[in-house]
């Protein structure tokens, strides 16, 4: 496990990274993901094989591009309460999380020098969306724990708390990464006003958490957003520089209209290749760049090429 100032993706140049696995797979490949969750995919050698295959395309890319590699596991939604909706027990939630770590620290050894960090993706309780019931910070520290001690067992090298829409839950999340001695990052999706679900801003936010937590967050980033709803949010002011990465939607759509769409807008990839570059243009403290719902390896093949071309 790398020390939280070690980490590569801080130091040396773009790293790529991506979260869009599972709209892929539901939409493109037809594969049935109960509720969202691609850690049971780990159970049978063919799924084991199907995220492989997302890793070793994405570590594909990357070294195509001479850039660093994020690999995401498969446990955004491996928490107790969303793993007890499909009937999951707190025993095998553990299982599932250590095998996607050992999983992606398998592949890790066989790619030689290419810079490649394992990242433990966990997400929120309850729908990011529409956080109707928020947790107070004690609350989400004490939820968080169970996943997050789990995960302190493995060789990951950090704990990435994606898709979280309010400032308590990850004050939650990093306090239970810090009682672990975990580096943690946090990515807060926004909607397409450039605003938190809650309708806080992304400034706000951040600086809430860092208050919180003496500024123990690695870095911060947004995902599951288009770059257009992006872009609303980034100012020249000092609190951006504390966020270091944008992973983007393909679709310009609002989350409610991605929750009711039946087909997949994968937008345009030449184009989300180039409007994160030109983010990285102009914020180049923002240096880890993926792409989240919507996209595949095309999007991340543009994401690259443009990436290569700011570098």
């Amino acid at each position: 496990m790398l020390h939280r100032h070690a980490l590569p993706q801080l130091n040396t140049g773009i790293f790529l990274t991506y979260t869009g696995m599972e709209t892929d797979l539901l939409f493109t490949k037809g594969v049935d993901l109960p509720r969202f969750a691609a850690y049971p995919l780990l159970e049978t050698s063919a799924g084991r094989d199907m995220v492989r295959q997302y890793y070793r395309d994405m570590i594909a890319v990357a070294r195509d591009a001479s850039l660093g590699v994020i690999l995401e596991s498969t446990t955004w939604v491996a928490n107790r309460d969303r793993g007890a909706l499909i009937g999951y027990s707190p025993e095998t939630l553990k299982t599932r999380n250590q095998q996607a770590i050992a999983l992606m620290v398998e592949l890790r050894q066989q790619v030689g020098d290419l810079p490649t960090v394992i990242s433990a993706n966990i997400g929120p309780r309850l729908d990011a969306y529409a956080p109707a019931e928020q947790m107070t910070a004690h609350e989400a520290q004490q939820y968080h724990s169970e996943q997050i001690t789990t995960l302190a067992a493995t060789d990951l090298d950090i704990v990435s708390g994606y898709t979280i829409a309010y400032p308590a839950e990850a004050i939650g999340m990093v306090k239970a990464a810090q009682k672990n001695a975990l580096p943690i990052v946090i990515a807060f999706t926004i909607e397409t006003d450039g605003h938190l679900p809650t309708g806080m801003s992304v400034a706000e936010a951040i600086q809430t958490v860092d208050h919180a937590t003496n500024n123990y967050t690695s870095y911060f980033m947004i995902n599951c957003a288009h770059p257009d709803h992006v872009q609303t949010a980034l100012t020249d002011a000092p609190w951006m520089q504390r966020l270091k990465g944008i992973v983007a939607n393909a679709s310009r759509c609002s989350h409610a209209e991605l929750d009711n769409a039946d087909t997949l807008d994968a937008g345009d990839p030449a184009e989300l290749g180039q409007q994160l570059a030109e983010i990285n243009r102009k914020f180049p403290q923002i240096t880890i760049l993926g792409g989240c719902c919507g996209t595949d390896m095309r999007h991340m093949r543009e994401i690259a090429r443009a990436g290569t071309r700011q570098s």
